[in-house]
């Protein structure tokens, strides 16, 4: 069983990386560095989702 607390701190990751590569690609124009930091918050909230599910 995965802490919740691990699943609160990666939670917030993802908001962070979401919120910097949205400003990364729109207030200072790279856009690939920005959505390197899109993928990457996709990849972990795909784990937490992964952490999160029940098991039976």
């Amino acid at each position: 069983m995965t802490e919740p607390a691990l699943l609160s701190i990666s939670m917030l990751a993802v908001l962070a990386l979401v919120l910097g590569g949205g400003w990364v690609i729109f207030k200072r124009g790279e856009k690939k560095q920005g959505v390197l930091m899109l993928i990457a918050a996709l990849v972990l909230l795909g784990n937490v989702l992964i952490w999160a599910w029940p098991a039976k």
